[in-house]
């Protein structure tokens, strides 16, 4: 079995040409500053009215969500699949595991950006929110991901 040609800069060219406010967030953002971590997938942060456009912007490539808008608002989160899978939290604010509220407004506010082809950016969270939004999750990687962003930051 062959894997099929996934297109990572028409994937992020169609995001970066929807309009829509798609904040990279996950290791695919660490990947991004140049730290040496590995995923299998992307993972995105929008805005609660922005889901339709999102998929709209993904079907060309044959990109696939595993639920409506309407279903992924009232659970927070939904899954994107095709040639990749791209896991995308759909709300306005998000709790870490000690309890502070992050809200997507702030971190939008807050985004860098940064040009992975001429033409094409991707809007990703500041190194400061990248590792506030690492405590969305306790898993061990996120713990290690927050020391390899220290390790960016000095």
């Amino acid at each position: 079995m062959q894997a099929s040609p996934f297109d990572e800069e028409a994937f992020f060219r169609a995001i970066a040409e929807s309009g829509v406010r798609a904040l990279l967030i996950g290791r695919r953002a660490l990947i991004a500053l140049g730290l040496p971590v590995m995923t299998r997938d992307y993972d995105y942060w929008i805005p609660t009215d922005e889901a339709e456009a999102f998929n709209a912007a993904l079907k060309p490539l044959e990109m696939y969500p595993t639920r409506s808008p309407e279903p992924a608002r009232q659970n927070g989160r939904y899954v994107i699949e095709g040639d990749e899978h791209v896991d995308v939290i759909v709300a306005r604010t998000v709790s870490t595991i000690d309890g502070v509220m992050v809200a997507f407004e702030d971190v939008w506010a807050r985004r860098q950006v940064l040009e992975y082809v001429p033409g094409v950016s991707i809007a990703m969270r500041s190194i400061d929110d990248l590792i506030l939004t690492k405590k969305f999750g306790a898993r061990p990687r996120d713990a290690d991901d927050i020391r390899w962003l220290l390790s960016k930051k000095s």
